[in-house]
């Protein structure tokens, strides 16, 4: 399974060589060169995990990290720090970090660690995934319901793999081409005609006004997204 990853490190040459052996994992790597691109990254983006430097230009590491944990508490960061820096080691677990690698290090042990990393982080979304809430609407994937203003509204298997696979890509774009994929099978004779209907009864079910979606939103020329906090609306 492929994940977005974020790596953030100065070392250009470290840099270039991290990339290349998670691109060659399968992965898609987002890397950063300093704080300060480092930060506009993780406030504009959601990532599977987070690779990040202590040592850094701009903002360092940990006030990065400090920052990330007060309004995302599950993305999973690995630290990369200087030998015998003890204190920015505890201070970065303190602060939420999941694991560090202390530098010098093998691409292999770093590989391994990111591995376990998203391993655990994958079991975890697959049990999350399965019931969430959007504002007022409670979804329930594993038994078929979304319960919104007292009613229980049934979910056929299309419907509850649109928002599954949705779900799993809270904040991003799902092409159409990718619920036909991962949802239809890549079957013939479906189209994205298909796709618009099912998200229209799925709209339906879960928003209080399908005509003004605030969860389901549509990507034009995309496909649709899902996100968890409401989108304001329009005036």
């Amino acid at each position: 399974m492929s994940f977005r990853i974020l790596l953030v490190e100065d070392d250009r040459t470290l840099r270039i060589a991290l990339t290349d052996a998670l691109t060659g994992e399968g992965h898609t790597i987002v890397a950063a060169a300093d704080g300060h691109e480092a930060r506009a990254l993780l406030r504009a983006q959601r990532f599977d995990l987070v690779v990040l430097a202590v040592m850094l230009p701009g903002p360092n590491g940990l006030e990065l990290l400090r920052e990330l944990r007060t309004r995302d508490a599950d993305t999973p960061v690995v630290l990369l720090t200087a030998r015998g820096d003890e204190g920015d080691k505890v201070l970065g677990l303190e602060l939420g970090a999941d694991d560090y690698v202390t530098k010098p290090f093998s691409l292999r042990e770093l590989l391994a660690r990111v591995k376990a990393m998203l391993r655990r982080a994958d079991r975890q979304d697959a049990a999350l995934v399965e019931q969430f809430v959007l504002g007022t609407t409670q979804i329930d994937l594993a038994a078929f319901t979304v319960v919104r203003g007292g009613e229980c509204h049934t979910l056929s298997p299309k419907e509850a793999g649109m928002l599954r696979l949705l779900r799993q890509r809270a904040g991003r774009a799902v092409a159409r081409a990718e619920f036909l994929r991962e949802v239809w099978g890549g079957v013939p004779f479906v189209g994205d005609r298909t796709i618009d209907t099912h998200m229209l009864n799925l709209r339906q079910k879960v928003e209080d006004d399908h005509k003004a979606p605030r969860f389901l939103l549509t990507v034009h020329g995309v496909g649709y997204r899902l996100v968890e906090s409401a989108e304001p609306l329009a005036p």
